[in-house]
């Protein structure tokens, strides 16, 4: 059990490092922590993230194809879409436009 929490640990760590107007995906997360097959914890660590006392931008993370799959952990079905849209990334149907523009991807902006 201790190795799962400092999982999800680690998960919110990088997740609080994503830039507002940003966006990752599960898997780009899974990957930078080493672990690439994991994308479904990192999940799993997201519809957990509301339970930190430290805040998690949770709405920042959606899967590889740009889509919004976790909006249905926040508090309405268009809460997470407002989040982003706030930060100035435009959603579409569920799906984030000009994903690749901005994609933030850990293991090549937290390189040392």
């Amino acid at each position: 059990m201790e190795k799962h929490y400092d999982f999800f640990k680690d998960v919110y760590e990088v997740v609080r490092l994503i830039p507002k107007g940003r966006v990752t995906s599960y898997g780009a997360i899974a990957k930078y922590l080493g672990t690439a097959r994991s994308s479904r914890m990192v999940g799993w660590a997201m519809n957990a993230a509301h339970s930190q006392k430290k805040p998690v931008p949770a709405h920042r993370v959606v899967n590889r194809n740009g889509e919004l799959t976790g909006k249905h952990h926040f508090p309405t079905p268009t809460s997470m879409k407002e989040l982003l849209e706030k930060e100035g990334v435009k959603v579409v149907k569920d799906k984030i436009k000009n994903f690749t523009r901005h994609f933030w991807n850990p293991t090549v902006e937290l390189a040392i």
